[in-house]
């Protein structure tokens, strides 16, 4: 029956092209959703919302806010919707530690050299921070991604012998611990971390894993996906603004006035789960130019975030945009707008060109000997973890 049931889930999410061309293209929108919300942000468009007479323009960006909150999570749903069924690879993190180191070391020791970065903050600690991105999380969401991948040997295994109660009893025990809990107690608990943090995407993962073996039956639609990433980004906002309203009044719950819009708040993540869903249910066309482009560009998303949060640029490109000269809330659209397009192709393009060196040193480097056997080395070690 157990088998039946887990077969007849797989078929349902069967990763096809079509499927593939879904999940590519959300994340694509969820990269750029992290756009918006590094330029809301960082740029200073965010009304204060300890201060009663907050500006159209920053309500309006404190609304968008709640709806782009919803980018890490996905991001990282759609990571654990597929990592769950692969293996851990050496050479897969090795790729990727390298990915880090390049853009952290090379475009920040750049920004130093054009003097982009302000000389007094060329310090010591500055370097130390291009030069080791994990260890000193210049990068946090990278920081989180690599420990919670070098757990998938010990996390996929076990997820892919779990049953469907069991995981549904994990799933539950986690996101109670790591989101309802902090969601409805009125006081800061502290051991959250905001949602900035493995624990936190170890959450997102197995439920991520979950919904790729059992699916969920009441949002196999997506408008119902869309219904409550829609409903649940506008509680955020909702919930934002009566908290405001409340620290106004009273004085009090003034630490946790943004609550709502932290990445493992009950909310944020069923705004995240909607949005989801949405895709995972989406019928696309796999033939059309469309399709293919997006195939081809979203594997180079993550050298968006890479670029535009560098250490060296982090709070360089949102004046480019016009940040410090928007008095409307029509060009707070545009200027977001504008932001999220010219860093997007920029990340992508950027992340294209080092692919293409990367690739052409492979090539010359599998000419020499030493390179070849570290290959050797490194596929060894990719066959100790391919299942039997």
């Amino acid at each position: 029956m157990q088998d039946n049931m887990q077969t007849k889930a797989s078929k349902t999410i069967q990763v096809t092209g079509r499927r593939m061309v879904n999940m590519e293209l959300l994340r694509c929108i969820s990269m750029m959703l992290v756009v918006v919300l590094h330029f809301l942000g960082k740029g200073n468009l965010l009304g204060d919302l300890t201060k009663g007479d907050m500006p159209g323009v920053g309500m309006t960006a404190w609304l968008l806010e709640s709806f782009a909150i919803v980018a890490v999570n996905v991001y990282m749903m759609i990571s654990g919707y597929f990592l769950s069924a692969t293996t851990f690879k050496p050479s897969r993190l090795l790729q990727l530690l390298l990915q880090v180191w390049t853009y952290s070391a090379g475009v920040g020791m750049v920004a130093a050299l054009l003097g982009i970065v302000p000389a007094e903050q060329l310090t010591t600690y500055y370097y130390v921070q291009l030069l080791f991105p994990i260890s000193m999380g210049h990068y946090w969401f990278l920081t989180a991604y690599v420990f919670l991948y070098l757990l998938l040997p010990f996390v996929g295994t076990a997820l892919k012998r779990m049953t469907r109660t069991q995981m549904q009893f994990m799933a539950g025990v986690l996101l109670f611990a790591f989101c309802v809990l902090k969601s409805i107690l009125p006081v800061r608990l502290d051991m959250d971390n905001k949602g900035y943090d493995c624990l936190w995407y170890l959450t997102v993962f197995v439920t991520a894993a979950y919904i790729r073996r059992f699916g969920l039956p009441k949002l196999n639609k997506v408008w119902k996906g869309l219904l409550l990433y829609i409903v649940s980004a506008l509680a955020v906002f909702g919930g934002t603004m009566a908290l405001r309203m409340i620290y106004l009044k009273t004085g009090s719950l003034g630490l946790l006035i943004g609550v709502c819009l932290e990445y493992n708040h009950l909310l944020a993540f069923l705004a995240s789960l909607g949005l989801f869903m949405a895709f995972v249910n989406m019928k696309t066309d796999a033939d059309i130019f469309l399709t293919r482009l997006i195939l081809k560009i979203a594997p180079c998303t993550l050298g968006v975030y890479l670029l535009h949060e560098n250490l060296g640029l982090r709070y360089v490109w949102q004046p480019l945009f016009g940040s410090e000269r928007i008095t409307g809330i029509a060009g707070l659209f545009i200027a977001t707008f504008c932001a999220v397009t010219g860093v997007f192709v920029a990340g992508i393009l950027f992340e294209m060109l080092r692919k293409g060196c990367m690739h052409a040193l492979h090539l010359c480097g599998m000419k020499l000997s030493p390179y070849r056997s570290l290959v050797k080395i490194l596929d060894k070690a990719d066959n100790m973890f391919k299942a039997e």
